[in-house]
């Protein structure tokens, strides 16, 4: 399916947050949060220019997404760019083309195309900061053989999420990151 078909298939953010079971409280709280610097502000200007759209593959279960999607949506707003949102287990024939290292369904991957359709730039599913946070986080979990393992993961992940949703600083990181690929 060409690029185009994608993104149209896709939700609007509107939609994608209405449909959402689980982070929409996150989400929404990022959102009206985030701010922009006057360079950010620049950046987003000049990349109006371009005309891109782009097409998320995200799923409200996912922290990295409940970081990433509002933040790039009001990046995309601030640049007059449309997205629209396609859940990643519902169209694996896309997120196929964009693992992770070759291997994983990582998400949030925001692919942007140009007025032809044609992929200009890919992004996802994190900053390199906050990629080093979570590999930090991830080694200093027990075994996994440990009996309190699980436990131990599923505070862990909460706590990331909770940090990654409300500290300003981390979402400075992903501002700059997709900043850089504009």
């Amino acid at each position: 399916m060409e690029l185009r078909a994608w993104f149209e298939k896709g939700m609007t953010f509107e939609e994608y947050v209405n449909s959402m079971q689980v982070n929409q409280q996150e989400v929404k709280r990022v959102y009206e949060q985030v701010t922009f610097t006057e360079e950010d502000l620049l950046a987003f200007k000049s990349a109006a220019n371009r005309k891109w759209k782009g097409i998320v593959l995200t799923a409200d279960w996912c922290g990295d997404a409940a970081l990433c999607v509002p933040i790039v949506q009001r990046m995309a707003e601030e640049s007059q760019m449309k997205l629209h949102f396609l859940i990643r287990d519902e169209n694996l024939e896309l997120m196929d083309q964009y693992l992770t290292n070759g291997k994983s369904r990582a998400i949030p991957i925001f692919v942007f195309i140009n007025e032809d359709g044609e992929e200009v730039m890919v992004w996802g599913p994190r900053s390199a900061e906050v990629e080093k946070m979570i590999q930090s986080l991830r080694s200093e979990l027990p075994a996994p053989d440990v009996p309190d393992f699980q436990e131990k993961q599923q505070s862990m992940y909460r706590q990331f999420k909770e940090k990654i949703t409300t500290d300003p600083e981390v979402w400075r990181t992903v501002i700059e990151s997709v900043k850089a690929k504009f």
